[in-house]
């Protein structure tokens, strides 16, 4: 996994980035962790813990911060992959590097997580009825036959990122990108995740409101 680079945006994430970065750390050497402008010592704890850190001075967003560290990752001439992931420990660093093993067989340029593929992550209703809404949304928007639309554990390929341009800087980012991969007409795939809903977790992002809102950013988008 030496020639694939982590991708992690974070904000106000000290008490918990150190932890995520040991774990991806075991598995992906290259990692690049933007900070959106957190106000806690993220910054410091994320380089203490062997990360590259690049600093928004201010807060724009996950789309944002997704955009530049893929724009840094860009900057090494030996990455292949580029893996987004999220800073509060809900992803799986096993589940990452499945998702890049299958890019490399199959000839992909995108593996998107899905939370719906396998019975591993409990969701509840509510929540699962927003997300499924956006998926087919999506799906509707792009041809892209996707049950997860919105899970933020994905693998994109050096040529895919190339092209790729995210202008929405918050969680709209998430769509939007889906929309870019739909026109373009890449080889992608889903893969089975499983995403860990802590009380931390929570709190960061992962609420029910938080879902309707992507629901909201992506109808008026």
């Amino acid at each position: 996994m030496s020639r694939a680079w982590v991708v992690i945006p974070m904000y106000n994430e000290a008490g918990m980035i150190a932890s995520v970065i040991s774990s991806v750390r075991g598995t992906f050497p290259h990692i690049v962790c933007v900070d959106d402008g957190s106000s806690d010592g993220t910054a410091e704890a994320a380089a203490a813990a062997g990360a590259v850190v690049v600093r928004h001075p201010i807060n724009l967003g996950q789309g944002a911060s997704l955009q530049t560290g893929i724009d840094y990752a860009l900057r090494d001439p030996q990455m292949t992959e580029i893996i987004t992931f999220d800073a509060d420990g809900q992803h799986q660093v096993g589940d990452a590097a499945a998702m890049v093993e299958r890019m490399r067989k199959d000839a992909l340029d995108i593996v998107v997580g899905s939370r719906f593929l396998d019975d591993r992550t409990q969701i509840g209703r509510a929540k699962r009825l927003v997300l499924k809404t956006a998926a087919f949304y999506s799906r509707l928007a792009t041809g892209m036959a996707l049950t997860d639309a919105h899970n933020g554990l994905r693998v994109i390929s050096r040529s895919l990122a190339e092209r790729i341009e995210l202008r929405q800087n918050r969680m709209a980012h998430a769509s939007e990108l889906i929309d870019q991969v739909g026109a373009l007409k890449v080889p992608w795939a889903e893969h089975p995740t499983h995403i860990i809903y802590s009380d931390y977790s929570r709190a960061k992002g992962q609420s029910l409101l938080n879902s309707v809102n992507i629901l909201v950013d992506l109808l008026f988008r």
